[in-house]
């Protein structure tokens, strides 16, 4: 075996995509020490600050998703994907990688395209209960597809998938242990219940226009909250910090303490947000976002919610249901428990590990 392999990972535009990539570089380099590992992304998303602030360098591509909507944007795909092959080609030429990863997202569809052209190994994580486009049309060229959900079978070949669940950051494998930390860093009241809001890493419109409408009403509830409004909406949703009780936070770095100090958590369902959820076992109200390709925070929460555990409101649900359900699981010690029981049972706390030994697998 090589002591030093060469790795490509590319995914990004969301943290969906950007974490379990970071994720999975540092398992690498816990094991290979001397590995050399090289991120692709999309040159104007946030991979490109996220990347580097963990450690590794990264190279851009000229590239964006298709819009659902006649655009500019989309007339400019088709050079943009050229540009992007093309790209793609000359970094795995001079980079010579032993095997490339894709998280998801577009830049990732180009470099592993080029990549399995060129006879290199691929892996695709696919972090979704219902897969993307992208993911979709590489998979059959893919060496091993790691999934986070079953019954994939009708999206991928049957014979190169294996079911891993998502990578996670390491540090939530152990946050009830932290609750003293966490109370102290968050200068939160220990007798009160903590409400923690999880919009995403941009944040999430809906889920915010919520929250401001009822924080005098939640706050008449007895709880206090943790708010993470999304570095998109800070500047508008900042002024609610002078409301004791309220914290408004554009970003999370230590989503460990956050988790820890809180008893109740409404998030919206991308991937990786379930899968942290699974793995803290908190009580959860989902809030999918509609607006995402093929619906599938609805697919990923509802798969929660058919194991009983967690609560699913659509947005449009919100205005007349949110208080009453809201209300209900404050009050319900045995539901929140119960809760928090089923959705521990459906976590993966193995999966950076799974999906890096598939990795290994394929080093020439």
């Amino acid at each position: 075996m090589k002591e030093n392999p060469k790795f490509i990972i590319s995914g990004g535009g969301t943290g969906g995509h950007i974490y379990p990539a970071i994720a999975i570089a540092n398992e690498l380099k816990t094991r290979y020490p001397k590995a050399d590992i090289l991120f692709v992304g999309a040159s104007d998303k946030m991979e490109m600050q996220k990347v580097p602030q963990a450690g590794y360098p990264i190279k851009g591509l000229w590239i964006a998703g298709i819009q659902r909507k006649l655009t500019l944007q989309n007339a400019m795909f088709p050079l943009k994907l050229a540009s992007s092959l093309m790209k793609s080609f000359g970094i795995i030429k001079s980079f010579k990688p032993d095997v490339v990863i894709g998280t998801g997202g577009f830049a990732s569809g180009a470099v592993l395209k080029v990549a399995s052209m060129l006879g290199i190994p691929t892996v695709i994580q696919e972090q979704n209960s219902y897969p993307g486009i992208t993911n979709k049309l590489l998979s059959k060229k893919a060496n091993k597809i790691c999934v986070a959900y079953e019954n994939l079978e009708r999206f991928f070949p049957k014979e190169n998938m294996i079911l891993t669940g998502n990578p996670v950051r390491q540090d939530l494998l152990s946050v009830n242990d932290k609750r003293g930390e966490a109370l102290e860093c968050f200068k939160l009241d220990a007798t009160k219940k903590t409400l923690l809001i999880l919009g995403g890493s941009l944040g999430a419109r809906r889920v915010n226009q919520l929250i401001a409408k009822e924080v005098d009403w939640l706050l008449s509830q007895g709880v206090q909250i943790i708010w993470q409004c999304g570095k998109l909406y800070f500047e508008e949703y900042k002024h609610f910090n002078d409301k004791a009780g309220v914290q408004v936070l554009a970003f999370i770095d230590r989503m460990d303490l956050v988790y820890a100090s809180s008893d109740v958590v409404i998030s919206r369902s991308g991937a990786s947000s379930v899968s942290e959820l699974c793995l803290v076992g908190k009580p959860v109200i989902f809030i999918p976002s509609p607006n995402v390709a093929e619906d599938h925070q609805t697919k990923n929460a509802q798969a929660i919610v058919d194991k009983h555990g967690a609560i699913l409101l659509k947005e449009k649900e919100l205005d007349e249901q949110f208080e009453v359900v809201f209300e209900a699981l404050l009050n319900d010690n045995g539901k929140q428990q119960s809760l928090s029981e089923n959705i521990k049972t459906l976590a993966m706390p193995n999966a950076t590990k799974q999906i890096v030994d598939e990795i290994v697998k394929l080093i020439k």
